[in-house]
C-alpha cells in the first residue's frame, strides 16, 4: 500500500496467492490480513474479496512515520554522533573526511 502496488480500491490477492508469489507461510498472510482489516485499511466484500479502502495509504504512512521517529531515528542520531558522522557528508552522498 505504500508503495503504490495496491491502490485505493484495488483488490488484494488471495491468502494463497500471495502466499505464494511472495514465498511466505499462508498463516503469517492470513494474520497481516486480518490485521489490515482490524485496522480499516482494508474492506472484504463477502464473496469478492478483499478492497484497499479510501485513505489506507496516508494512515499508514502516517502510523510508519510515526514508528520511525519515535523509535528508529533516536538510534540512527545516536549512532550517527559515535562515528562521528555528519548529516550533510550523508545527505550529500558523500563518504565522510
Amino acid at each position: 500500500m505504500l508503495d503504490g502496488t495496491y491502490a485505493e480500491g484495488a483488490m488484494l490477492p488471495s491468502v494463497r496467492a500471495f502466499a505464494a508469489a511472495e514465498a511466505a507461510n499462508p498463516l503469517t498472510v492470513a494474520k497481516a490480513y486480518q490485521q489490515f482489516q482490524a485496522e480499516g485499511l482494508v474492506q472484504v466484500q463477502r464473496g469478492v474479496g478483499m478492497f484497499v479502502v479510501a485513505g489506507a495509504a496516508d494512515a499508514l504512512r502516517a502510523r510508519e512515520r510515526s514508528a520511525f521517529l519515535n523509535a528508529e531515528w533516536p538510534e540512527i542520531v545516536a549512532r550517527m554522533h559515535r562515528l562521528h558522522l555528519d548529516p550533510a557528508d550523508l545527505l550529500a552522498g558523500l563518504e565522510p573526511a
